[in-house]
């Protein structure tokens, strides 16, 4: 038996597959281990019980994971798996490769991650050849989630937001700038919490100031995360995340602008991934 793990900043999918044949499945809260200590890391995994009946027939553990680019946070991952799965090689890496595998497979191209966070890498199919720098959701993130939770709430208290939207706003989220401040600077989880406020725009996005916003994230996407790439306008294009696939009509338009197209949209990298290795 083969356990995949897609871990995110907001959620994690597991899921436990025999063969071609999918044995289980679930999702549990995701972590960035940038951010987020080993104690809670380990309660995340460690709290699972799911998987306990199939814990001694587990032959092989992949995770991908956010954060999971420096040698440390891998090391830290896998002795937390290890612990658990006993009789399993353990590969951890990061989630840029599971976005490559879950969109290309063996093809090359480009492969971009929009959801909470955001980040993309030149593939040849079988490694990443080229990245881009990810500088993380306190500078970067341009795209995701969290830059568009950011986007909105900056405009939110500064007062820039349309009335319509800001009454809206303020009965969905009962949101004070004291309880703004002590999340995001004395809590954990706080890519998490940031891209919360994305979902408000994808429940206003035909409003004309929502659209712009995003363009503008999304724009910075482009130039910084593909664009980047010298071969870009030649190489196939995919994307996976939940940001790419709910506002997928202003990305593309975006793209578009550009004399670029999307090969491919996958919500959940998951998805992809049990194909990949369903074929191995």
């Amino acid at each position: 038996m083969k356990l995949i793990i897609d871990c995110g900043s907001t959620k994690a999918d597991w899921v436990i597959i025999n063969d071609k044949n999918i044995v289980v499945s679930f999702q549990t809260e995701g972590f960035n281990p940038n951010y987020t200590d080993k104690k809670y890391i380990s309660s995340i995994i460690l709290g699972n019980t799911i998987y306990n009946p199939y814990i001694q027939e587990i032959t092989d553990v992949f995770f991908y994971g956010s954060g999971c680019g420096k040698e440390e946070n891998c090391a830290l991952i896998k002795d937390i798996l290890s612990s658990v799965f006993i009789n399993a090689e353990i590969k951890v890496t990061h989630d840029m490769l599971a976005a490559c595998h879950a969109l290309l497979g063996d093809r090359n191209g480009i492969a971009c991650i929009l959801g909470t966070g955001s980040n993309s890498c030149l593939y040849d199919g079988k490694e990443i050849t080229e990245k881009s720098i990810s500088l993380g959701y306190v500078v970067g993130d341009e795209g995701s989630a969290n830059h568009i939770g950011k986007a909105l709430i900056r405009d939110y208290f500064y007062q820039k937001m349309p009335a319509d939207l800001s009454e809206k706003m303020e009965k969905e989220y009962d949101i004070n700038i004291s309880d703004f401040i002590e999340n995001v600077y004395h809590k954990n989880q706080v890519s998490k919490y940031l891209a919360e406020f994305s979902k408000f725009a994808y429940a206003n996005k035909e409003h004309d100031y929502i659209k712009n916003l995003c363009s503008k994230c999304f724009s910075e996407f482009i130039e910084y995360f593909i664009l980047n790439f010298k071969t870009s306008l030649n190489t196939e294009i995919g994307f996976v995340g939940s940001i790419a696939y709910y506002f997928q009509d202003i990305l593309s338009e975006c793209l578009e602008d550009k004399g670029l197209k999307i090969s491919k949209i996958v919500k959940n990298p998951i998805e992809g991934l049990i194909g990949y290795y369903s074929q191995k």
